[in-house]
């Protein structure tokens, strides 16, 4: 499901940012977060490229299962 962070929650375990509060993010059934659907400000800054997909988004091109629980 689709939310936005409402605190500081680690490192997004796809791109290695932090998760920061009022992140776009998904959540995972297994409860795992992760970016979704947004352009990565720091992400752009950093690495100047232009990031419109969400890490998890990203993620489900190719893979079906959590990048935390792939045996789930």
């Amino acid at each position: 499901s689709e939310d936005v962070l409402s605190k500081d929650a680690g490192e997004c375990a796809i791109c290695l940012e932090e998760l920061q509060q009022g992140d776009t993010i998904a959540r995972l059934p297994c409860l795992c977060i992760y970016h979704k659907g947004q352009v990565f400000l720091r992400m752009l800054i950093k690495f100047k490229k232009v990031a419109f997909i969400g890490c998890i988004d990203e993620w489900f091109e190719v893979n079906r299962s959590c990048p935390e629980h792939p045996s789930d």
